[in-house]
């Protein structure tokens, strides 16, 4: 019943974030949180320049006139929208400064939490089910690595797997950053795509990894688990591992609908021949289990040669089954810690992949963050120099596959990998370097 003049009055003395969220009340509330006068004076704000040694007066330094032109010739909520998409493209500056300096050893960006704080980013899963109801689950616990982002989200609030259809997951960024304050769960925000997964008919779909007495895992392409309760068909939490490499860049630069497209690698002048293959190139590879870290090392000067390229890829030797001397020690137990509101619990033998492969220009040429398993290849290894059974680790996609071989030791009760080969599509070299394999 209050009049709008009162109202509209009420909400001059309201900042951006405020008046976005009073415009949600109800359309009338709406309408008039769109008034071009008040954001016309928030876009105006925002042009002004720093005051340092002398002082301004005001109407010195309205970059923008407020004359009745530029109110009423412009339709409502025309100057809100300028104001979102500038601020927003500040934002995007600042955040894209940041990511510029990059590692030496992984070549990626090394303030990427910085980054993510700057931008207030989260992240958050919806699950559409068959009714085409969103379930939206924000709660989640994050472990940051060198190369990557393990997100775990659980809730006592899951719908019955049976009618799920699809999960997808969102970078989350407040529309309009207020430096001063924490971002509001319930604020005006911005949703980008980073993945989309059918998880229907998820245990045919997807690869079982691990289980425990509690839950089964199992694992969807790119970096997605799912928990099952065994004997309920219920979810009992996700899991996503995420790779810095263009993660600002998906989690920020997308819609809500479409996924970030990166764009196309520019071949450098390079003696790259068909003839001679890859070399110079740099692996950076982390295996871990969310709270502890197996393995962290980068290897350098990975080559192949013609012999290397058969059945449409390039082979890259890492470690070789025939030198001992770089035969490399896992540190600890492998298992995938998980835990949700009430358990807690250890997947042994899987665990997280975070591979980094650099091309001779020290650019990130092939990069994944994925979960994968240990399988049982032989109990006895038929190696001189190690007594033990014999495990292997594959993972494939549609960039290039990795297979791992280790040996239990059970008298210091670690494994040794023996072998680490990477296999790198033609394809995939093909349009990086506009060549032919």
């Amino acid at each position: 019943s209050m009049p709008s003049e009162i109202l509209l009055k009420i909400f001059s003395y309201l900042d951006a974030v405020s008046l976005l969220s009073v415009g949600c009340v109800n359309k009338h509330f709406y309408d008039l949180a769109n008034d071009n006068g008040i954001w016309l004076k928030f876009y105006s704000r925002c042009l002004q320049p720093n005051r340092t040694i002398w002082k301004m007066r005001s109407e010195q330094t309205e970059a923008v006139p407020l004359g009745c032109a530029a109110l009423h010739d412009k339709r409502p909520g025309y100057w809100k929208k300028e104001y979102i998409l500038k601020q927003t493209a500040a934002l995007k500056t600042r955040v894209m400064r940041l990511v510029k300096p990059l590692d030496p050893y992984t070549g990626l960006p090394f303030k990427n939490k910085e980054a993510m704080k700057v931008s207030g980013l989260s992240w958050i899963i919806v699950l559409k089910d068959k009714n085409g109801k969103e379930h939206v689950i924000e709660k989640a616990n994050l472990s940051f690595k060198d190369t990557s982002v393990t997100i775990l989200w659980y809730s006592t609030d899951w719908p019955r797997l049976e009618v799920v259809l699809t999960l997808e997951v969102f970078g989350v960024t407040p529309l309009l950053l207020d430096q001063s304050r924490s971002p509001s769960k319930n604020g005006p925000r911005r949703r980008s795509l980073i993945a989309e997964y059918c998880l229907a008919d998820l245990a045919e779909r997807g690869v079982a990894v691990g289980a425990d007495e509690l839950v089964q895992l199992f694992s969807l392409n790119p970096g997605l688990l799912v928990g099952i309760w065994k004997g309920k068909n219920e979810i009992a939490f996700v899991m996503v591992s995420l790779h810095y490499h263009q993660l600002l860049e998906r989690s920020i630069l997308g819609s809500a609908t479409v996924q970030y497209a990166p764009p196309s690698n520019k071949p450098v002048l390079d003696d790259i021949d068909p003839e001679y293959g890859l070399h110079d190139y740099r692996l950076h590879l982390d295996m871990h289990g969310r709270s502890c870290t197996y393995l962290c090392g980068t290897f350098k000067n990975l080559f192949c040669r013609k012999g290397d390229i058969a059945n449409g890829y390039l082979r890259l030797t890492v470690v070789s089954l025939k030198d001992n001397r770089k035969h490399l020690p896992l540190s600890g137990t492998l298992g995938l810690s998980w835990e949700t509101d009430v358990f807690k619990g250890n997947i042994k033998d899987c665990y997280v992949m975070n591979l980094t492969l650099l091309d001779e220009t020290g650019k990130p040429f092939w990069c994944f963050s994925a979960p994968v398993y240990l399988e049982l290849s032989s109990k006895t290894s038929g190696l001189y120099d190690y007594m033990g059974h014999i495990y292997t680790t594959d993972y494939a996609d549609s960039e290039g596959k990795v297979c791992v071989k280790l040996v239990w030791l059970e008298e210091t009760k670690e494994y040794i990998i023996v072998n680490l080969v990477l296999y790198v599509s033609t394809k995939k070299v093909n349009n990086w370097y506009g060549t032919n394999y």
